[in-house]
Parts: structure tokens; C-alpha cells; sequence
């Protein structure tokens, strides 16, 4: 389930559409974090995945077949995409509403910013795709920002600090489990369209999210708050349709190395608006932590997008799995 650039065979689109898509993919992307804590204040975290995947994929397939694309699918392809939408969009996301009870949404995005790490590294231990030395020292400095971010919950000696650290090891955890998915995703050839292929992982992915809502009787302790209500409708409507759209018309029409500039841009737009909304903390560790890991990010990226060019040719472009990463 691969989506390849497609610029050189349709006209180029303009720079305005372009540059609209982009600001799509980085605002609202980046503004999922901040919506996933607001949505938090009175639904539990199974239940919003439950709610939002569930209501976002059965819809994202409806429209699929109204556009006359496929959507049958073989029982091979189904359990793959069940097994990729449960660990990019459960493990994943639902991890990060869940951490977002006790963590700082600009702080969780920075966390989840570490991403790329975990694809590379998992790359190689799967696949055995080579690390550059630009990306161990990428590697290496994603470490080192994230020690930074996370030294003050690392030296705290009470209890809300211990909770934001608990919180802070499930992202971690969870942004390994959405980087696994992301690279089966890659590694896994499945005969389906991009976007009928999304619309069932967050199918499969809500259907199991309402499981373990009613195994952990979240459903009655979740009350539907109006704030909370509008925050599961932004999720829905703008992170998973109209941000993904955009972000998937960007790979048809962008190099794949542009479009993954939003991994840069997102948790800077998460920070803000956590600090600007919510009066989230911005400190010396939060700065110092930003610049490493957004340089760490860069470092694994460009190794990433140099690698494959070297293995493709001059011309070859690496292919992003429909999901790469980000809280969409």
C-alpha cells in the first residue's frame, strides 16, 4: 500500500493550490494535539477512538464507493489492514488521547515528533535497510532531545511529574507501535486504493478501540460535553478527511522529500497552540528539546530520502505508506 509521486505524468498543479494543501497539512495536523486534549476533559480515550475512527472511516469508505473506486477487498488484504489500522491508530493514537490526560498536547507532539527514529531503526532490524552515519547521528541526537524535553518529569519528585513521565514512556511506546505500522504498511504489497485502504484501518482500528471501551466499561464513564463533542467532529472532519486528503494530493503531486517537511512543522504548531489555548508550559527544556528533535527528524529524513535515491537512481523519489506518521 505505497503511494508513488505522479508529477510527471499530469500537468503541474499551481503554486497556490500547493502552497493551500501544504498550510492543510501543517496547521491542521499539527492542531490534531490540541484537539485530541480537549476532546479528553470527558471521553474516555477508547471511546474517542472508538467514535472518531469508526464515524471517519465508514464515511471515508461511503464516499469511496460513491466515487467508484473499489472497495472489496480479499480476506488476505483485510486482516493486513486490520493489523496495520490497530497498530498505527490504536497504538498510536488512541496511546497518545490516553497520554494526553497527564502530558502537555505540545509536549506530546514533540514526543511523538521521534517517529522517524523508530521507522529507521525498525527498518533495519526487519529489514535490514542500512544506516547512514547521517542517520545514527540523527538517531543518536533524537535521544539526546528527548532526555532534554524530559528532564524536568525525569528529576521531579512528585506526583504530577510521575504521571507526565508514565505518560511520556506510553508515546514513546505508542510512537513505536505507529512506526511499526508505518512500515508494514510500506513493506506489505496490498491490492487496494490509498484511500479505501485508510478508510478500512480506521474501520478495523475504531471496532477495536469500541472492544476494549466496553471490556474497560470506558463508554459509562464518558459523558458527551459539547466542547468534547465539537473537538471529536474537528478530529474527524479536518484530521482524518480533510488534512489526510490533502496530505495524500500532496504525494501525487509533490516530491515525497517536500511533503515530509510537515514532520518538522506539526509539533511547533502543537506547541503554540497547547501554550496559546491551554497556557501550556514553554521552558528552556521545551525550546532546547525542539531544536534537537526537529534537527534529529531533518537529519533521519535527508538520510532516508539520500538512501533511496542511491538505491533508485538519480531520479528515484521514496515512497511514504499511505499513514506515515503524525496525529492526523
Amino acid at each position: 500500500m505505497t503511494t508513488s509521486t505522479q508529477s510527471g505524468t499530469s500537468a503541474r498543479p499551481s503554486t497556490a493550490k500547493i502552497a493551500v494543501n501544504f498550510a492543510l497539512v501543517y496547521v491542521i495536523w499539527g492542531s490534531t494535539y490540541l484537539g485530541i486534549r480537549i476532546a479528553d476533559d470527558s471521553i474516555r480515550p477508547f471511546v474517542l477512538g472508538a467514535v472518531r475512527f469508526i464515524t471517519a472511516g465508514v464515511l471515508m469508505l461511503a464516499w469511496c464507493r460513491l466515487a467508484r473506486r473499489r472497495v472489496t477487498i480479499s480476506a488476505s488484504d483485510a486482516w493486513r489492514l486490520a493489523v496495520i489500522g490497530v497498530l498505527l491508530l490504536t497504538g498510536g493514537n488512541t496511546t497518545l488521547a490516553w497520554a494526553e490526560l497527564s502530558v502537555p498536547s505540545g509536549l506530546a507532539a514533540l514526543i511523538v515528533a521521534d517517529t522517524p527514529l523508530w521507522v529507521m531503526i525498525l527498518d533495519w532490524l526487519f529489514y535490514r535497510e542500512r544506516l547512514s552515519a547521517r542517520g545514527l547521528i540523527g538517531i543518536g541526537l533524537g535521544v539526546l532531545g528527548m532526555i532534554v524535553l524530559l528532564w524536568p518529569q525525569l528529576t521531579a519528585a512528585n506526583t504530577i511529574g510521575r504521571r507526565e513521565l508514565i505518560g511520556a514512556i506510553a508515546l514513546v511506546c505508542g510512537s513505536g507501535s505507529w512506526a511499526l505500522g508505518s512500515v508494514l504498511s510500506r513493506h506489505w504489497r496490498l491490492n487496494v486504493d490509498p484511500l479505501v485502504a485508510s478508510g478500512y484501518e480506521m474501520t478495523f482500528s475504531g471496532i477495536f478501540n469500541c472492544a476494549l471501551a466496553l471490556l474497560a466499561g470506558d463508554f459509562a464513564r464518558s459523558s458527551w460535553a459539547p466542547r468534547s463533542v465539537g473537538a471529536v467532529a474537528y478530529l474527524i472532519v479536518f484530521g482524518s478527511w480533510i488534512g489526510f486528503s490533502a496530505y495524500i494530493w500532496l504525494l501525487g503531486h509533490v516530491p515525497t522529500s517536500k511533503v515530509a517537511t510537515y514532520a518538522y512543522v506539526n509539533p511547533v504548531i502543537a506547541v503554540f497552540l497547547g501554550w496559546l489555548v491551554l497556557r501550556e508550559r514553554v521552558d528552556g527544556f521545551v525550546l532546547a528539546g525542539t531544536v534537537v528533535i526537529i534537527a534529529a527528524v531533518a537529519l533521519v529524513n535527508s538520510a532516508k530520502v539520500k538512501d533511496a535515491r542511491a538505491d533508485r537512481g538519480p531520479l528515484g523519489e521514496p515512497e511514504l505508506p499511505a499513514c506515515e506518521q503524525g496525529a492526523d
